[in-house]
């Protein structure tokens, strides 16, 4: 079971158990800058991800969607995974119900304290948190993002960030659909 390191036996939920209840968000795919918490379908060729995954007559859809760590999960949620570098103020890793903690692909704190979340430095900030997840670290960080998301068909990326619009969790979308 991919967990969070440290967590108590029981305490993270296991990616495998929405694959059995067979969860998978229902909602259509969106474009680049839409709303939070609407949902970027992406198709995963031979079922999931990597260039051994078995060939291009199997595709599989994968629903990616990004919501901020602080709300209520959902039925709808699939594979939860927090993608921030801290953990979330206040947050307890049983409300959190996470599967997940990859800060694999969360930006580098020194990018993140010299971004600030500055409207006008988002794309700088795009394009070096693109070249950090070109890393050899960054490259891991997406591969076992998307093996946490196979067995559901939903990735939910989560973040503590308070406007989605502007965080990194927009390029980290992308950058997944354009891996697949």
């Amino acid at each position: 079971m991919i967990g969070l390191m440290g967590a108590a036996p029981g305490r993270v939920r296991g990616a495998l158990s929405h694959a059995a209840r067979g969860v998978c968000a229902g909602r259509p795919a969106r474009g680049a800058g839409g709303a939070p918490g609407d949902v970027n379908t992406v198709t995963m060729r031979g079922g999931g991800p990597g260039p051994h995954a078995g060939g291009m007559a199997a595709k599989k859809k994968l629903k990616v969607q990004v919501r901020r760590v602080y709300e209520e999960p959902r039925p709808d949620d699939g594979a939860r995974v927090l993608v921030d570098r801290v953990w979330p103020r206040g947050e307890s890793k049983e409300r959190a119900a996470l599967d997940d903690w990859n800060k694999d692909v969360a930006p580098s704190t020194e990018l993140r304290k010299w971004y600030r979340h500055d409207p006008e430095l988002f794309d700088e900030f795009a394009e070096r948190y693109r070249a950090e997840l070109a890393t050899e670290e960054g490259e891991r960080g997406l591969d076992r993002l998307l093996r946490t998301a196979s067995g559901s068909g939903t990735l939910t990326l989560l973040t503590a960030n308070k406007d989605l619009a502007l965080a990194h969790t927009r390029v980290l979308e992308e950058e997944l659909g354009n891996r697949i």
